[in-house]
């Protein structure tokens, strides 16, 4: 059986669609590891696996990483399958809403699909909310050690957990080094999205990712959230910010109470089908 799917990418972050009506049954952990692996697989940063019923939203989303966990939202995800819903006809204009586990987001299809805005919704600094262990706090500019040396860190939630690193040299050797240690801190009981982020002036930043359950990332569009609120909360940045990743461009605006507007592109890469033979041959390898 042959298993139906679209590949987009968003700024060199890249996903597969996969509608669950061309499944036989439920993905597997180890089917997604081995779908989204560049050598026995397809390779992706993850799949989105819908559209899904929803009582809330026109459609409902699942997100996969690599290692097979979910993630409660992607911002880049979220404007591939915005554009995905558009390019197949399933949506008859081009704003609408996608329910995610991250909560609800308005997204607005634009330029034939390869500009997408999405309503990420609110950001939030407080430490039971992101989560960061400790009594409830807004997580600003607090102290973390890893690896041998300390940082400065501060936290945040868009639907899913950020930890943002103001720091006045990035790359990314120091985002592969640090980013898997911060990742799984015993500070962030559900793991954590990492950003390290250089303020270029009021309106410009630059980050370097480490994607929880994805590794290092060319881009991420709640990472941009996370890392563009947490540089206006610091005072370094007005309300639009452009935030400069190794796969492009980003731009945020930041709303009252830190509700956040993202804009970016969106590629279509190709459309294939998955053959179960696969499956089989990368178990054997393993």
């Amino acid at each position: 059986m042959l298993w139906a799917y679209t590949k987009y990418h968003a700024l060199g972050n890249d996903y597969i669609v996969i509608d669950p009506k061309n499944l036989p049954s439920p993905l597997t952990t180890a089917q997604v590891k081995i779908i989204c692996h560049r050598n026995f697989g397809v390779g992706s940063d993850g799949i989105l696996l819908g559209p899904l019923p929803s009582k809330k939203a026109a459609f409902a989303l699942r997100i996969f990483n690599p290692d097979g966990s979910e993630a409660e939202k992607s911002g880049n995800g979220l404007r591939i399958f915005s554009r995905h819903l558009w390019d197949k006809k399933l949506v008859r204009q081009n704003e609408f809403t996608v329910e995610t586990p991250g909560g609800l987001v308005q997204t607005k299809v634009m330029e034939r699909g390869k500009i997408v805005r999405v309503e990420m919704g609110r950001v939030s600094f407080w430490s039971d909310e992101i989560p960061v262990t400790g009594p409830r706090r807004e997580v600003i500019n607090e102290k973390i050690f890893a690896g041998g040396r300390e940082f400065t860190f501060c936290a945040a939630t868009i639907g899913n957990p950020h930890c943002v690193l103001p720091l006045s040299k990035i790359s990314a050797e120091l985002a592969r080094q640090f980013g898997p240690l911060l990742e799984t801190h015993p500070r962030f009981p559900n793991r954590i999205n990492v950003q390290f982020m250089k303020v270029l002036n009021r309106k410009n930043i630059r980050i370097e990712i480490w994607e929880r359950g994805a590794g290092y990332t060319l881009a991420s569009g709640s990472s941009s959230s996370a890392a563009a609120a947490v540089a206006h909360k610091l005072g370094r940045c007005d309300r639009e910010i452009s935030v400069h990743m190794p796969g492009g461009v980003i731009a945020i605006e930041i709303g009252e109470v830190f509700a956040i507007r993202m804009t970016g592109a969106v590629t279509k890469v190709c459309e294939g089908t998955i053959a179960r033979e696969m499956f089989s041959a990368a178990m054997r390898a393993g």
